[in-house]
């Protein structure tokens, strides 16, 4: 923060006006009020000037991006496409799904090519690196049909954890959304939040179980939700969206050395 040279950076209600948060005079409000922090320190002086490319600002403990050139992307990836802007053996990939977006962007962790649903597309490296790594552990929620009737028991197992070849996973909640059929010729439909990152993780814990995955959709990654967005479409986060995501980030992101 830049505030001891009253000539440097930007005026803080500018940055948030041009940040979209809301109008300069509105802005203003929101500083008097003590709404707004600098890195992680209230500000209620008007005549604060910070430095937009390295300074983190909140309002309302909200994440704010005050870099216009990020962009944040949510696509609804159909089955059949690798979670890859280029695929090295000539695989579908997502790049058709990205066309109208000059930036070169990544995607935020993978699914496999049979799941479909929520993949975060977006430039800013720091936050795909964030959330994507395994210690961050962001939730995820699954709606998988299965082969078979499950039982309340069988859910109740997925809760409390079963063995996988590359160690033991219980999933953060499990529940069953409907079941038709009888026995084995049945079908399920399941509900999973995990918070794990491991490969394929949902289609072998049920496989596990005896119920093997014939369709596999991931509805929420963090604190989005895929909604109604049809398969195959892609859309800019919103700004409620974007503060969600850039918060749960900031949280997760180590403290750099010698912060407090």
């Amino acid at each position: 923060m830049s505030g001891a040279e009253s000539t440097e950076g930007v005026r803080l209600q500018k940055v948030l006006a041009n940040a979209g948060v809301a109008s300069r005079r509105v802005c203003e409000e929101y500083i008097v009020d003590g709404r707004v922090r600098v890195n992680g320190r209230v500000v209620t002086e008007l005549g604060t000037r910070i430095d937009p490319t390295s300074d983190l600002v909140d309002v309302d403990g909200t994440a704010i991006q005050l870099d216009a050139t990020k962009r944040y992307i949510m696509l609804n990836k159909p089955a059949g496409f690798v979670s890859s802007m280029k695929d090295e053996q000539g695989r579908p990939d997502l790049r058709r799904f990205t066309r109208e977006w000059p930036e070169r962007l990544y995607n935020v962790g993978r699914l496999d090519a049979e799941t479909s649903g929520l993949l975060v597309l977006t430039n800013d490296g720091d936050l795909a690196h964030v959330l994507a790594h395994p210690s961050f552990g962001v939730t995820k929620v699954y709606i998988a049909k299965v082969s078979g009737r499950v039982t309340p028991q069988t859910i109740a197992t997925l809760t409390r954890g079963i063995e996988l070849d590359d160690g033991p996973i219980a999933a953060d909640k499990a529940r069953l959304l409907d079941a038709s059929g009888t026995g084995g010729r049945g079908t399920s439909l399941v509900e999973l939040t995990l918070h794990s990152g491991r490969n394929r993780i949902v289609r072998r814990m049920m496989a596990a179980v005896g119920h093997p995955v014939i369709d596999l959709v991931r509805r929420q990654f963090g604190p989005l939700h895929l909604g109604a967005l049809p398969a195959g479409q892609a859309r800019e986060l919103t700004t409620v969206e974007r503060g969600a995501l850039l918060t749960a980030a900031r949280r997760a992101a180590p403290t750099p050395p010698g912060d407090s």
